[in-house]
């Protein structure tokens, strides 16, 4: 999982966006899949989760700071 952290790490941030675009449509789809009962591998959705997360934290580390 460290490996995936550095790899995101250097997307710029377009990439980012998209790649969260990307598994934002993934979560949304293996949520259907589950609801209808046709989903095969249920450690699947909490992979996309985590993966979210980890894009969402990296977009926030290159933002600008914004002091309160």
């Amino acid at each position: 999982m460290t490996a995936d952290v550095k790899t995101t790490r250097g997307f710029d941030e377009a990439r980012l966006k998209e790649e969260l675009s990307s598994l934002k449509k993934e979560q949304f789809n293996l949520r259907f899949q589950q609801a209808t009962g046709q989903l095969e591998k249920s450690s699947r959705i909490r992979e996309v989760r985590r993966a979210i997360a980890r894009v969402q934290t990296v977009l926030r580390e290159k933002s600008p700071k914004v002091k309160v």
